[in-house]
């Protein structure tokens, strides 16, 4: 995709395969799935898209036949200046799970991946000099090389004046403490080294009692994760909607928000988190929210709930005018 403007927003991350299942059950009970694309940042750059909010997407494909569909699915939304190719890995796959509720788990077939080889100054000086947001998650800082990569952008973000959001997206079988390959690397010394880093946090507090954080409600968690360093987080709470709370340092208002989300028939949640991020962000870049975290979460949360109403992450993403519509109903 061409795009001769120059985004407000990199997004970095891996770009995977999710194979959804026909229907609910364990893994070893479900018999037949659907290939979509996914990858929780991909999500988001393919939402903020949608959003009328194109980003720069820096991302490392395969060159096998799933690296191919991905690439041609990120190329009808975004630009490819950063979307390297990778002729020497495979491509990651996840395969979903739902329980009764809907919820679902991932099991990840991610062994030296082409999301996992992604090297550090990927993104120069220059372009970073260029946006004013950087998006960075979790899951690439469960391997190297691309935890490095991921660290020295969330550095040099900072060094650039650039603001830095993070999602610890906590997916706990590709960590040591779940078993995963990269022995000794733990998730919650890994979020806390970033949190150093960062100016926003968007997580779950699944995410953050992973990370090792603790609090009796929505409200002193978000709070706790602010004291840690970033000056605003933003808690998703699945069908209760989310919280916020920004600290004196935050370049909006301080204080906390609470939303508690849209009634809509929900299909499949996969990738729920990843477009109210985008909504969140879309929000914040353009400052339509006029520093308000409750209009803040009332759009992010618009967004989210869309995407819960069909199956799949990226082919669920709503655009403004469908957002606008739910907003008003």
């Amino acid at each position: 995709m061409s795009n001769s403007s120059t985004p407000r927003i990199l997004v970095s991350g891996e770009t995977l395969i999710d194979f959804l299942p026909e229907r609910s059950g364990p893994l070893s009970e479900v018999p037949t799935f659907e290939r979509r694309p996914g990858g929780a940042p991909a999500n988001v750059a393919v939402a903020l898209s949608r959003l009328n909010e194109t980003p720069w997407f820096w991302t490392r494909i395969a060159c096998d036949p799933f690296g191919d569909y991905l690439s041609k699915v990120l190329d009808v939304d975004l630009p490819d200046r950063f979307v390297e190719r990778d002729a020497d890995a495979k491509t990651t796959l996840a395969f979903v799970t739902h329980d009764e509720t809907n919820d679902r788990a991932f099991t990840f077939y991610r062994d030296e991946t082409a999301d996992t080889r992604l090297q550090p100054g990927g993104v120069s000086d220059e372009a970073l000099a260029e946006v004013d947001w950087v998006y960075v998650g979790g899951v690439m800082l469960a391997s190297d090389p691309a935890r490095t990569a991921t660290f020295d952008l969330a550095e040099r973000a900072n060094e650039a004046d650039c603001s830095v959001i993070f999602d610890p997206n906590a997916r706990p079988e590709l960590w040591s403490e779940g078993g995963g390959a990269d022995e000794g690397v733990e998730f919650a010394e890994a979020v806390d080294e970033m949190l150093s880093l960062v100016d926003v946090v968007k997580a779950t507090p699944e995410d953050l009692e992973m990370a090792g954080f603790d609090g009796e409600d929505a409200a002193s968690l978000a709070a706790s994760v602010c004291e840690a360093g970033p000056h605003t987080c933003l808690l998703t709470l699945g069908g209760d909607g989310a919280h916020a709370h920004a600290s004196d340092d935050a370049p909006w208002e301080a204080g906390s928000a609470t939303h508690g989300g849209y009634d809509v028939s929900v299909v499949d949640t996969t990738g729920a988190g990843d477009a109210f991020t985008a909504g969140a962000l879309a929000a914040l870049a353009d400052d339509e929210s006029g520093g308000s975290l409750d209009a803040v979460l009332e759009f992010a949360n618009a967004v989210a709930a869309l995407t819960t109403t069909e199956p799949g992450a990226m082919t669920a993403l709503p655009d403004r005018a469908a957002v606008a519509e739910l907003r008003e109903s």
